[in-house]
């Protein structure tokens, strides 16, 4: 298999300080949404960070700009984490960019071997990621996420609601895409 296994990068995040204010940001004066929000905790397990068991909680909003998802992420912990290695509490700022993997075990041993450290691990529902601290060289953290095709078919709902929207409504709930 020819590492790394995919490099296209589908979304861009942001870690924010208030989530509400940060989405009602971006569609007032980036005109970009409508904005699903999630919590994430209970659904995350198997979680480690830097190499040792640990737990990552956040309520995260996403939603698509052209062709990249944007997501927004509040942090909810007060446990080290990746969000908090890069942005601060109190702050906001650039935090990372996700590609797709099919393969995250080989994926984490290549950045190993190149000095980048898996700053957090864990399942999501059916998925695997890794946030690999590639901030030496990106200024950012690198998310690696497994690809299945029921999270790309959750990604692409999203990106169908913002194809054609009006600007209303621009505040949803991330189940609504589920059922």
């Amino acid at each position: 298999m020819k590492l790394p296994t995919d490099r296209t990068v589908f979304q861009n995040a942001w870690v924010v300080d208030n989530l509400e204010a940060a989405v009602k940001k971006w569609v007032d004066e980036m005109k970009v949404g409508p904005f699903f929000f999630a919590e994430h905790g209970p659904n995350l397990t198997n979680m480690t960070y830097r190499g040792k068991p640990s737990e990552l909680s956040m309520n995260v909003a996403m939603a698509q700009a052209g062709g990249v998802q944007i997501e927004l992420i509040e942090p909810t912990t007060d446990k080290p984490c990746a969000y908090r290695d890069t942005v601060k509490p109190g702050q906001s700022g650039f935090h990372h960019m996700c590609v797709w993997t099919h393969d995250i075990d080989a994926d984490t041993e290549y950045f190993a071997k190149l000095g980048y450290e898996a700053a957090n691990l864990g399942h999501a529902g059916a998925s695997r990621f890794g946030y690999y601290d590639t901030t030496p060289f990106m200024n950012c953290m690198l998310e690696v996420l497994e690809y299945n095709p029921a999270t790309e078919a959750l990604f692409q709902k999203i990106a169908d609601a913002a194809r054609d929207w009006d600007g209303t409504n621009p505040a949803r709930d991330f189940a609504s895409l589920i059922g």
